[in-house]
Parts: C-alpha cells; sequence; structure tokens
C-alpha cells in the first residue's frame, strides 16, 4: 500500500543507452490549473494494495469500514471470553446439559439391549414351545400310523363258505357269488408344513416334513397356527380310525351273534360242532395273548377285535360243516317240497324227504358244506345219488343226477361240483332231488336254507 502522489508517468524515462542520442521533442498539452489541483488530491488521499504486479486501489471509505469491522469482531470475541472465562455457573450448565444427553443415550442404549434381550428369550422360548408341540405332532403321527398298520391287518370279516365263481360245464354261463364286506382301511397322512426359520432345525428330526414358502406360512397365520391345523387334522385321522375300528367291531360281533343263533335256531349242539371242526393254522409256539396295563383306549378295543375275530375263525370253520347253502346257482324253482305230498306215479300220498330243484340236464349241482363223499352210485328210486357226510351226524343227498362226479373217500369242499342234473331213478322229468339228514334222519332242507339267507344278508 502506498500513498504516494503518482507523478512519474509525467516526465519521459531516460535510459542509460540513450545517451547520446537526439531526443524528440513532445509537445506538452496545457491542463486547466483546477483539474489537475482536484486530480492531485485524490490521488493522494486513495490507498493502494500491490500484489505479484497487480495494484489495487481502495478509496478511504471503504478501507475504515473494513478496519472498523475488524476491531469491533475482535472486541466482541474478547469479551465474549472474558465473560465465560468468569462465568463459571454458565459453563457448568453447558457441562450438565452435556452430561444428561449422554446420561440419555446410554440409558436409551440399555433399554435397546434389555429389549433385545427380552426378544431373543421369548423367540427361544417360543422355539422351545413350537419344537415340543412338533414332537407331540410328529409321536402322534407315527401312532396313527401304527394305528392304521393294524387295521390294514385285519382280514376278511365275512362268513366263510361261499361258493366261488366257476362255469358249467358244456354251458359257459358264470355262476354268482357272494359279496365279500371287508373292513375299510383308514391311513390319512398330515403335510407337516414347517416355518422357513425352523426348518434348518427340523431338518434332522422331521425329514418327513416338507418346508413351504414363507407366503404360505404367512397365509396360514404362523407355526403356532400351522400346529393346530395339524392337530386338528390328525383328531379327524383318529376319529375315522375309531369309526372303523368300532365298526368293524360292532360287524364281527353281530356276525357272531347271527352264526350262533342259527346253529341254535338248527338244534344242532354248538360243543359237538366245535369240537369236531378242524384247526387253524398248521403250528407254531404257543405265546398267551397278553394287553398291556397302560393300554390305551384304542389298544383295548383292537385287542377286543382280535379276541372277537379268532372266536369268528373258529365259527367259520365250524359253520362249513353245516350245510345252509343252495346246491345250485341262480335262481331257485321248487317243483316239491319237504313233507307229504302226492305221488307222481301213484297219485295216492305219500312222504317226500327232501327238496326237489327245478334245473335243466347238465346244470352243476354243488356241495353244501365241507365233507366226505360215502355213497357215489345208482341207489333205486335215487337213481344216480351222491351221499356226503359232514361230521356230528350231518349229511347231505344229491339225487336223479344224469353224471357224477366224485367217488366214495373223497374230501369235498363247499362249492365243489359233484354231478349234474339228470332224471334217473324213479323221476318224472330233469330235476335235482335234495336231502338234509341228522343222525340218519330226514329233516326240512328248507330249514337250513333259512338259516343261510339270515347269515348271508349281513
Amino acid at each position: 500500500m502506498s500513498n504516494r502522489p503518482v507523478q512519474y508517468a509525467e516526465y519521459p524515462q531516460h535510459h542509460a543507452h540513450d545517451h547520446g542520442r537526439p531526443q524528440p521533442r513532445r509537445v506538452a498539452t496545457a491542463k486547466p490549473p483546477a483539474a489537475k489541483s482536484a486530480a492531485m488530491a485524490s490521488r493522494q488521499s486513495d490507498y493502494t494494495i500491490a500484489h505479484r504486479g497487480k495494484q489495487v486501489r481502495i478509496g478511504p471509505v471503504v478501507f475504515w469500514i473494513v478496519v472498523g469491522t475488524v476491531t469491533v469482531l475482535g472486541a466482541w470475541s474478547a469479551a465474549t471470553a472474558t465473560y465465560f472465562a468468569f462465568r463459571d455457573d454458565v459453563l457448568t450448565k453447558l457441562i450438565a446439559r452435556q452430561a444428561d444427553m449422554q446420561y440419555a443415550y446410554e440409558d436409551r442404549i440399555a433399554e435397546l439391549r434389555a429389549k433385545i434381550d427380552r426378544t431373543t428369550s421369548r423367540q427361544m422360548l417360543d422355539q422351545e414351545q413350537f419344537d415340543k408341540k412338533l414332537e407331540q405332532v410328529l409321536r402322534r403321527q407315527n401312532q396313527l400310523e401304527s394305528r392304521a398298520s393294524a387295521l390294514g391287518n385285519v382280514p376278511d370279516l365275512s362268513v366263510t363258505g361261499s361258493i366261488p365263481p366257476t362255469r358249467a360245464p358244456g354251458r359257459g354261463a358264470s355262476l354268482d357269488t357272494n359279496s365279500l364286506h371287508k373292513t375299510a382301511q383308514v391311513s390319512d397322512t398330515v403335510t407337516f408344513v414347517v416355518p422357513p426359520d425352523r426348518e434348518a432345525r427340523l431338518e434332522s428330526r422331521a425329514p418327513v416334513l416338507a418346508a413351504p414358502p414363507q407366503t404360505q406360512v404367512a397365509k396360514l397365520g404362523g407355526a403356532d397356527n400351522v400346529i393346530d391345523r395339524l392337530q386338528a387334522s390328525l383328531d379327524r385321522v383318529e376319529s375315522k380310525q375309531l369309526a372303523a375300528l368300532s365298526s368293524a367291531e360292532e360287524g364281527m360281533d353281530s356276525k357272531v351273534r347271527r352264526m350262533r343263533g342259527a346253529i341254535a335256531d338248527l338244534g344242532l349242539n354248538m360243543a359237538k360242532l366245535e369240537a369236531a371242526a378242524p384247526r387253524g393254522g398248521m403250528g407254531g409256539p404257543y405265546i398267551p395273548v397278553k394287553l398291556s396295563a397302560s393300554a390305551d383306549p384304542f389298544e383295548r378295543q383292537l385287542y377286543r377285535l382280535h379276541v372277537t375275530r379268532a372266536q369268528m375263525d373258529k365259527l367259520n370253520r365250524t359253520m362249513a360243516q353245516v350245510p345252509y347253502r343252495k346246491p345250485v346257482v341262480g335262481t331257485v324253482e321248487f317243483s316239491s317240497g319237504f313233507g307229504v305230498r302226492t305221488d307222481p306215479f301213484l297219485g295216492r300220498p305219500a312222504m317226500h324227504a327232501g327238496l326237489d330243484f327245478r334245473g335243466s340236464t347238465g346244470d352243476p349241482i354243488r356241495a353244501t358244506a365241507n365233507g366226505r363223499v360215502v355213497s357215489a352210485a345208482y341207489a333205486g328210486g335215487y337213481g344216480k345219488m351222491v351221499e356226503i357226510d359232514h361230521g356230528n351226524g350231518l349229511s347231505t343227498r344229491y339225487g336223479h343226477m344224469s353224471v357224477i362226479g366224485v367217488k366214495v373217500g373223497d374230501s369235498i369242499k363247499i362249492g365243489q361240483v359233484i354231478g349234474q342234473v339228470g332224471s334217473t331213478g324213479r323221476s318224472t322229468g330233469p330235476h335235482l332231488h335234495y336231502e338234509t339228514r341228522i343222525d340218519g334222519e330226514a329233516v326240512d332242507p328248507q330249514k337250513f336254507l333259512r338259516a343261510g339267507v339270515r347269515l348271508s344278508a349281513s
């Protein structure tokens, strides 16, 4: 900064190498005296700032404004510093306020940490509860699967001894059979749905459960709702199994009662029939049946079902020796009943000891019960006749046959073809003369046939 008047520009500059040269003459321009004095005064009052060859000229007003501003700011800073230096209460308040803010921040952090700890503990507790519920569901599912297997092992509940379908010799007609009723097997399954965040933990424990996408769990309302749905599904499966077991037990009990009632109606001795019935099975060690004291209602009911089934098997073998089935298949048409009738040859009253089944020559004749052939030959008025001994004094006779298909001593099974309908002996047309005898005395065969109808109606 300089305050000198800038007048050197008005004079010519002389250089050392210009000596000895003639100087050009300059023509001076005349200036007014008043303007010249005003310019000189202005140049003397301005301030010049020079930096790196550049000059900035500042007027006195701007200069003193800048100086005054710097002075005021310095005085204010000094006053402020002096005030805070001698006022301890202000500093104390500032420090206390800073400490309060720090304490509040630390308290907030501690509160958030406690909240996180509580959330983590709650999640761990929920995880443990979920694992326990899932284990219960898996255990119950295994139990229901075992029950379904037990129900599947329940054999045919129908009365044995129905006539199997075969073809009549030379006629090609199929024969009707009795339908077999079986216990319905209940084997329903739970797809367990597992939340995605539990999948890793449950994979090793429940590989049979497939984890659905997260949206599926969200739609179901969470893990607890999923478990509740699984429990409800297993409840329905268990109800179906109990219903099937109860139905099977009731069906078996009903069949046992009907078979015992049929034997009683026929006037047969149950003890003698059961003693003469063939034993089931081929052998093996004897292991008595025991029921655990801690058995649940399903196991107790299943135990009763097995006991009833064993009784029913024994009765089936016993009833296989009783001739309560028809000797011919299809629609039955009686030409003569049991009892007194007019003799077709003499026209006088005579005793008819059996039933006459109208038929065509060549129709198959079937055994009505298991037994052994004791006669298979021509027998007077019977013509060609077969007699089968069923044991316990029971026997059946089949007369007027056109063809005999068995011989004495043959073991006969229910429904086995033993010959064909004919008109041999004392006969007026093709038919089957069928007799049922107890201890050699003829009894009405319809009594046995009616018992068979009651048994097959179940």
